[in-house]
């Protein structure tokens, strides 16, 4: 047994935790960081990388399939998936030696296995006890169920998926949030049939309405089948695939069942309610500044109620580290956090959609404009289309930007600048974008709302 004490103790090392470690050891603390996995979590090494490094082989493979719509002869003769894997994974093992690097260089101390908090200011770990000043709790997410849905054989989580040695013929999706409709996206693109299966109205269901509209467009024109408003009823699995059972009846065959169903906070059994913290359904309660109910004793990323997104987690963890050192740093308000669904089309998105800015300003105060990729000279280029829909409040600043169509999400950092600063449409309408870009768009998508459209009436 072993006492080991830091200036700041952080449990998990996914997005929020290492970030936070990074952040603090920085600011001059000593820092221990406890991993039961590896540094990195979910998103490095389940998550955002891997899937994304899917999506972009999903993405030659559909250039090869449509070359000749560009003048280009070649052929798609296939999908190896053995080599997509050793590419993800490539990319995934450079990144990890990358940021064990990173937290060696800075002098923080790794501290592997299993962490259990027993007082506000102690984690135990096997038989040593680490302590620090202050702990910060960051254990992450896991791949959700539904009641009575168990996992195993033929029906897999986003985890199982990705390690697939095979493209299956027919996959089912339970859920059509942005982890099923990525997979599905991967999978139509390798050659798959493809049926996903959503409980609310839409596709993307969080997001504008409008975007949501235009992206079951894209993914019927795609041949990705889809039931809407339909709940789960049951599955059954043997040798040759999977039969889904829904509410009304409607049956739906397929090799696999894919649930997407959201991810849940990874806080069982791990102590935080015996030592007092408040909790809701799972999820840790905080104050806005990220400290939950016991003074010191801080929690970030996906197990604080709110979206469960990388980049916010990543930026819990500066701003804890930043608030432990004095510094006073800015509340994070989750609608100012940009979000990117990288499906072929991507969906990115920021601030207030249509319904929420009218109920929160009232109808008669908002303005909207759609301006259709059809007339960006670099969209038709590569043959995108979709729309940039931007929200203002009347004689006021632009509270929502929201877009669909190939790349937009490379598009979003302009549009959080925009919605974060309160940016009024008359603001922005002077300023250059280059051309020929995507990010015109945005450009004229203001210039229409400031009054001063274009290339439209």
């Amino acid at each position: 047994m072993s006492d080991q004490n830091f200036d700041l103790v952080v449990l998990g090392a996914g997005s929020g935790g290492y970030a936070a470690a990074l952040r603090a050891s920085q600011l001059g603390m000593s820092v221990g960081l406890i991993e039961k996995n590896k540094v990195g979590g979910t998103c490095l090494h389940v998550g955002c990388i891997p899937t994304k490094a899917l999506l972009h082989a999903a993405e030659i493979a559909d250039a090869a399939r449509d070359s000749e719509t560009f003048g280009v002869k070649a052929t798609l003769e296939g999908i190896d998936i053995p080599g997509v894997t050793k590419y993800r994974e490539s990319i995934v093992s450079s990144k990890h030696r990358g940021l064990q690097g990173l937290i060696k260089a800075r002098g923080i101390t790794t501290i592997e296995g299993e962490g259990r908090l027993t007082s506000p200011t102690t984690v135990q770990v096997g038989d040593d006890t680490i302590t620090g000043k202050n702990v910060i709790l960051a254990t992450g997410s896991y791949s959700r169920t539904l009641p009575g849905l168990e996992i195993g054989g033929r029906v897999i989580t986003s985890e199982q998926a990705l390690q697939l040695d095979h493209v299956p013929k027919k996959v089912a999706v339970l859920g059509g949030g942005v982890i099923g409709v990525e997979f599905s996206s991967v999978w139509r693109s390798f050659g798959a049939e493809v049926h996903i299966i959503e409980a609310l109205p839409h596709l993307v269901p969080m997001e504008d309405e409008a975007i949501s509209k235009l992206f079951e467009r894209a993914y019927r024109k795609r041949g990705i089948e889809f039931t809407l408003g339909k709940r789960f009823q049951g599955v059954t699995q043997d040798d040759n695939g999977v039969v889904v059972t829904l509410d009304d009846g409607t049956t739906i065959e397929a090799d696999i069942l894919l649930v997407a169903v959201g991810r849940g906070p990874s806080t069982a059994g791990l102590g935080f309610e015996e030592v007092g913290v408040e909790m809701d359904r799972g999820f840790v309660l905080t104050n806005e500044r990220l400290e939950t109910s016991i003074p010191g004793l801080y929690a970030v990323g996906d197990i604080v109620p709110g979206l469960q997104l990388a980049h916010r987690g990543f930026q819990h963890g500066i701003f804890v580290a930043e608030e432990l050192a004095g510094l006073g740093p800015v509340v994070i308000d989750d609608v100012t956090v940009p979000k990117v669904t990288y499906s072929e089309p991507e969906v990115a998105s920021v601030g207030l959609t249509e319904a929420k800015a009218k109920e929160v300003h009232g109808d008669d105060a908002i303005a909207s404009y759609d301006y259709n990729l059809a007339g960006n000279g670099k969209s038709h280029i590569l043959e995108t289309s979709g729309i940039i829909k931007v929200i203002r409040v009347k004689d006021g600043p632009v509270v929502g930007v929201h877009m669909i169509g190939a790349r937009v999400g490379e598009q979003i950092g302009e549009a959080q600048l925009i919605v974060n600063w309160d940016a009024y449409p008359e603001d922005i309408a002077p300023l250059l974008h280059a051309h020929p870009t995507q990010n015109e768009a945005l450009g004229e998508a203001f210039l229409a709302l400031a009054g001063k459209p274009l290339h439209s009436a």
